[in-house]
């Protein structure tokens, strides 16, 4: 069972109505307003759905941005570039890891001042990742 809601701060409804986060006992749930009842969705759920959803798009680029992530952490070496890249072809074996530690609340502050939006419906289904700077790959 998760620990933290990862995204808490970044998911929104349909409506673009920011959603909340509470504790149903020590399970953190996204609470979606359906028309005034609050609808508690088990954050994993929500969670792994927008894991899965940027892992789809890393697929394919993971040397690209392990390289430009490299650069941006000053560590441009060849030994720093192939952990990166190992760490992105595996991110959904870190999930686990990510879902009991969480998403320092400084990046996630970070992501919300970029633009980063999951947006869900009432019953906790990923509608759209919103990410900045990133182009749709359907588009010309």
């Amino acid at each position: 069972m998760t620990k933290v809601a990862l995204f808490e701060g970044l998911v929104v409804d349909e409506y673009d109505s920011n959603v909340d986060v509470a504790y149903v006992g020590s399970e953190p749930c996204y609470v979606v307003n359906d028309a005034g009842f609050r609808r508690h969705i088990p954050s994993e759920q929500v969670d792994r759905q927008v894991i899965e959803a940027l892992s789809e798009l890393i697929k394919g680029s993971e040397d690209q941005i392990s390289e430009q992530t490299a650069k941006m952490l000053g560590q441009d070496d060849i030994f720093s570039t192939a952990m990166i890249a190992s760490q992105l072809k595996n991110i959904d074996k870190h999930f686990d890891t990510l879902i009991n530690t969480g998403i320092p609340e400084e990046a996630r502050a970070y992501l919300g001042m970029m633009g980063f939006k999951v947006r869900i419906n009432v019953h906790g289904e990923l509608l759209e990742v919103e990410q900045p700077g990133v182009t749709d790959p359907d588009s010309e």
